[in-house]
């Protein structure tokens, strides 16, 4: 299943832009705590400790600040400066997360940016690159996958 590459209209995204920063974060963290808590090494988690990191979504106009606080990962009010940003379109990062690209892809491309503490940027990857994650199917979250799981569920 190949996403296309996709920008998000400039409208939409001004409009996601007058969101607060917040929410989104927290909910960002739901989702990576959920994926990544039990996964993540121990000597990467060392590292990311107390480390803000941003994820910032270019055509959307957003951006997910976090840190990982010893057991799991958590928002953070909007900072002036973090340890890392990762930046791309949301088409992008949805291609990731469908294993559709790889990172190296990404960035060599120039679609794909780190900044900051790029040391902490390669580790996390090279982290996330081992790790055996499963593909992101967004039909997962379609009102008929959840649905559909949930009667899974009830069956079993």
């Amino acid at each position: 299943m190949k996403s296309p590459q996709f920008l998000l209209p400039v409208g939409l995204g001004k409009l996601l832009a007058r969101l607060p920063p917040y929410p989104g974060s927290l909910l960002f963290v739901t989702a990576l705590n959920f994926a990544l808590r039990q996964r993540l090494p121990d000597d990467v988690l060392q590292q990311l400790r107390q480390r803000r990191l941003r994820i910032l979504v270019r055509d959307a106009q957003i951006a997910f600040d976090f840190q990982w606080n010893g057991s799991r990962f958590v928002a953070c009010p909007r900072a002036q400066t973090v340890d890392l940003t990762v930046s791309a379109n949301a088409s992008d990062f949805l291609a990731l997360a469908q294993r559709q690209v790889d990172p190296d892809t990404l960035f060599f491309n120039r679609r794909l940016a780190m900044e900051g503490d790029t040391e902490l940027g390669l580790m996390l990857k090279n982290a996330l690159d081992a790790m055996d994650l499963p593909v992101l199917d967004p039909r997962q979250f379609s009102p008929n996958g959840l649905l559909e799981r949930l009667k899974r569920r009830r069956d079993a």
